[in-house]
């Protein structure tokens, strides 16, 4: 768990100076209609952050795995990013993935094995441990949307 809180908080330290300096343009701009923004894109990331945040604190203390769905076109519309102030998305950004590391760390390690149900697929349930690990590989992958080739991984 330690590695990944550490290259959690090296993300955050990073991207939030790389993501700050995109263009107001940039960041807003859709390649298509129905294509989300970068701004749009860390939006995503905040959404997940904050279900992950719940999965990782209620996988710890409730007596059967919590199921914690995510559906994410629904909250990207919900919480209207692409109308956001800039600044306030990154904050929001910043702040909410400082907690999971927070999180992270204070966890005591005998809950890493704790299991949490995406609901994703047949295959929802996942230790804690692996969903934090996954967490920062999807982090990856979408800071590779909004500034391309910035991480090498290939993720499904």
């Amino acid at each position: 768990m330690e590695a990944t809180i550490s290259e959690l908080n090296t993300i955050i330290r990073d991207y939030s100076l790389k993501i700050g300096a995109i263009s107001e343009q940039g960041f807003s701009a859709k390649p298509s209609p129905n294509k989300w923004s970068r701004k749009e894109v860390l939006g995503h990331l905040i959404d997940s952050a904050q279900n992950n945040l719940r999965r990782f604190i209620c996988g710890q203390y409730e007596t059967s795995p919590p199921k914690i769905v995510y559906d994410q076109d629904h909250w990207v519309n919900a919480n209207a990013y692409q109308h956001m102030d800039t600044k306030e998305v990154i904050a929001l950004w910043i702040l909410i993935n400082s907690r999971i590391a927070a999180v992270l760390k204070q966890m005591p390690s005998n809950s890493y094995a704790k299991e949490c149900d995406t609901g994703k697929n047949s295959v929802s349930l996942h230790s804690l441990e692996w969903l934090a690990d996954d967490y920062v590989k999807h982090l990856k992958h979408h800071l590779n949307q909004i500034i391309p080739n910035s991480f090498d991984i290939v993720y499904t």
